[in-house]
């Protein structure tokens, strides 16, 4: 399973709790779309996670910034995930990224909201915020393998399911 996060805005610690925190520590690996803002949330996650992928976002101090890329592409389970904070990117210019990666789902966040949306063809998930909502409950994604295809889904702290798609494979 990959467990998804983004837009923590942490000082000292990445504010988990319930399924959330089950997710970061149980997934065989951790995708954060940037935010952490501080170098000490980064290293907690870095600390808790099996195997970390992340990229900076707009609030991260400059440290953070100079640490992790802007844009990355991970191998997982046969997808290749482009993974953005998004700030810099359109509903336009993010599918032609994703078409330069060779990319199957883009993971994205800075909105703090969770959606599983489609540009076109390309599937896009957003966590939302475990530790910052905006409009809406705390929430992570989790990404299951399912007979050649993936199931995203959006679940809230106490693990309840808000969304659930599967995604065809390639």
């Amino acid at each position: 399973m990959l467990a998804v996060f983004a837009d923590t805005h942490g000082t000292d610690e990445p504010r988990l709790a319930g399924r959330t925190a089950d997710a970061l520590t149980s997934a065989d690996q951790v995708l954060h779309a940037g935010d952490f803002t501080t170098r000490a949330v980064y290293e907690a996650f870095e600390r808790r996670a099996n195997q970390l992928a992340a990229v900076h976002g707009n609030s991260d101090t400059t440290a953070v910034q100079k640490q992790l890329p802007a844009v990355r592409t991970i191998e997982w389970n046969d997808w290749r995930v482009l993974l953005v904070h998004g700030h810099e990117h359109t509903p336009t210019s993010l599918p032609l990224l994703a078409r330069e990666r060779d990319a199957d789902l883009v993971v994205i966040g800075h909105t703090h909201r969770p959606a599983i949306e489609r540009l076109g063809d390309l599937p896009v998930l957003n966590p939302g915020s475990h530790a910052d909502p905006r409009a809406g409950p705390p929430t992570h994604a989790e990404v299951h393998p399912a007979n050649g295809a993936i199931r995203l889904e959006l679940r809230e702290r106490d693990g309840t399911v808000i969304d659930r798609v599967r995604v065809a494979g390639k």
